[in-house]
């Protein structure tokens, strides 16, 4: 039983407050490799090299205008060769960690995303408060009906660095907006003072895991090195929601063989999981269109 930062059993405080801190999912053998590996692609990512990058000024896919880089794509696309990023995507305490959250089984686990946040090196950078999946403009009705619909998937940010730059409203998930959350969202989502918020604050090798439906925002500072992994992984059970919310970022390179041939074997099940669901969903290629 995976426990978090305060002895409480993860699944508990995940569902409770919408987020939870842990500590320890990096094997000691790799950090060190992973810092250098995102060291190595943060590089390609600011001088060009590498297309798939989040850029100043959007928030939400696609990225194409810009040149200030808060975010890297795709850390698991064979043509970055970083093998230790599957190494670790793939590693048994992350998966337990995972299995542990959703209350299944390894061999219903989906490969999802996996990407990098760093700090923009130009200017700060603000993101919205939003949830995912649910649009700032949504109703009240359609709000609550959204907010019912299981996720079959978790999603976390685990830094390298100590990081400062999540907001969230613990407890936000399981119910609509407040009047004052609404009018954040839709007419000042970039609000500092967002009633009952929370700073996460992560130390070198923790990990925060949040609902997708928690109110957040994040913060992005240019002058504080930020090196924060930001990945998800789903279940078999999602269908055409989460394909959905998976797909909108583009990863028909997940079909290729030379992707499949770079994974570690304990991820050849997720990966084969990943791809029937977009079967399922009748898809021919592994791209929706955005959420936002």
């Amino acid at each position: 039983m995976i426990t978090d930062i305060n002895g409480v059993p993860i699944q508990n405080t995940l569902r409770d407050e919408g987020y939870v801190i842990i500590d320890n999912l990096i094997p000691h053998e790799l950090f060190d490799n992973l810092v250098e590996a995102c060291d190595r692609v943060v590089d390609q990512a600011r001088r060009g090299d590498w297309k798939y990058r989040r850029l100043v000024g959007t928030q939400f896919p696609p990225w194409t205008e810009g040149t200030d880089v808060w975010g890297v794509q795709h850390l698991m696309h064979p043509n970055l060769k970083e093998p230790v990023f599957a190494e670790w995507y793939g590693s048994s305490q992350l998966q337990s960690a995972v299995c542990q959250l959703l209350d299944t089984k390894l061999d219903e686990l989906q490969l999802e995303l996996f990407n990098l946040l760093i700090n923009p090196q130009n200017s700060d950078f603000d993101l919205t408060w939003h949830r995912d999946s649910v649009p700032a403009e949504t109703d009240e009705e359609k709000e609550r009906e959204m907010l019912e619909l299981p996720h079959y998937g978790t999603q976390w940010n685990t830094a390298l660095y100590q990081d400062e730059c999540l907001y969230v409203v613990p407890r936000s998930h399981r119910r609509v907006r407040t009047p004052a959350e609404r009018h954040i969202t839709i007419h000042d989502p970039k609000s500092h003072d967002m009633p009952g918020m929370l700073k996460v604050v992560l130390k070198p090798g923790q990990s925060v895991f949040y609902d997708s439906n928690i109110l957040h925002r994040a913060a992005y500072e240019h002058g504080t090195k930020r090196a924060t992994l930001h990945a998800c992984m789903g279940t078999i059970e999602g269908g055409g929601h989460r394909a959905a919310n998976i797909f909108q970022h583009d990863l028909d390179w997940m079909k290729t063989p030379a992707f499949k041939q770079s994974l570690p074997s304990n991820l050849h099940i997720p990966h084969a999981n990943t791809l029937a669901m977009a079967e399922a969903a009748g898809l021919s290629k592994l791209e929706t269109a955005p959420i936002h």
